[in-house]
């Protein structure tokens, strides 16, 4: 029996589908981020006490740089992304780029953009 070496087209359309979803779900985040980073709900302390300002101010600081944090992490998951798009484009989606086997479609559906398989992701933290 002859191992196979890449999915299907329709496999490969199927993990399309999966990737846009969460590309779409992805890129929504990531605008909802870039707006609390630049305030852009407006919502500051211009009229409340000088003190309550000092307090508030300081925690907006830290709520933007957690912000700027996970909008950081969110940019590199579409990239990821997009790049299993591309992937998908040349027919080489789901192909472990170390053992050069099918990384198994369970693990593609729960992590689309995954680009190796369990063993060879266990094999790296060692």
């Amino acid at each position: 029996m002859n191992e196979k070496t890449r999915y299907s087209d329709g496999e490969l359309e199927e993990f399309r589908a999966i990737i846009n979803e969460k590309l779409d779900a992805a890129k929504r985040d990531y605008d909802l981020l870039k707006a609390t980073i630049m305030n852009a709900d407006g919502n500051d302390v211009t009229d409340t006490s000088p003190t309550f300002k000092v307090l508030e101010e300081g925690a907006a600081t830290l709520s933007k740089e957690e912000a700027g944090q996970l909008a950081q992490r969110q940019m590199k998951f579409i990239q990821s992304l997009q790049a299993a798009l591309i992937r998908i484009e040349n027919k080489t989606y789901g192909i472990c780029r170390e053992t050069g086997k099918l990384i198994p479609k369970e693990r593609l559906r729960a992590v689309p953009h995954a680009t190796l398989s369990i063993e060879a992701k266990q094999g790296q933290n060692k």
